[in-house]
């Protein structure tokens, strides 16, 4: 019933990824480093529908086994109609930002790790 395409989330990320600068560059190439995310976003209800989102990242050198793996899960309160109007797709984009922000915070306070790897 909830659609949430793979290349919503890929493009979301990257968009993210791209704005936020934590790397010198962006691409869906290979590179020094390959950022995997997977993501989930659940759905319940009650008298509202509930949604839970997780990612799950991994980051380490391309054709190489990661260096760190990474976990955020956000949950969410959206309305008693589901993803008709903005009411429910607000507050999914705001656990995906939010966990976006987590995540980058987490790879960020991580960067030592990752800079010898790119040189």
């Amino acid at each position: 019933m909830l659609e949430w395409p793979a290349e919503d989330l890929r493009s979301t990320v990257t968009d993210y990824i791209r704005s936020r600068q934590t790397f010198t560059s962006v691409r869906d190439k290979p590179a020094d480093l390959t950022l995997t995310v997977k993501g989930w976003l659940k759905m319940r209800s009650s008298s509202n529908y509930h949604y839970s989102l997780r990612l799950e990242s991994t980051l380490g050198p391309s054709e190489k086994p990661p260096i760190k793996s990474y976990l955020v899960e956000k949950e969410t309160v959206g309305s008693s109609v589901r993803w008709i109007t903005a009411s429910d797709q607000s507050p999914i984009a705001e656990a995906v930002q939010a966990a976006l922000d987590d995540l980058l915070t987490q790879i960020e306070a991580d960067h030592l790790l990752y800079r010898k790897e790119s040189s």
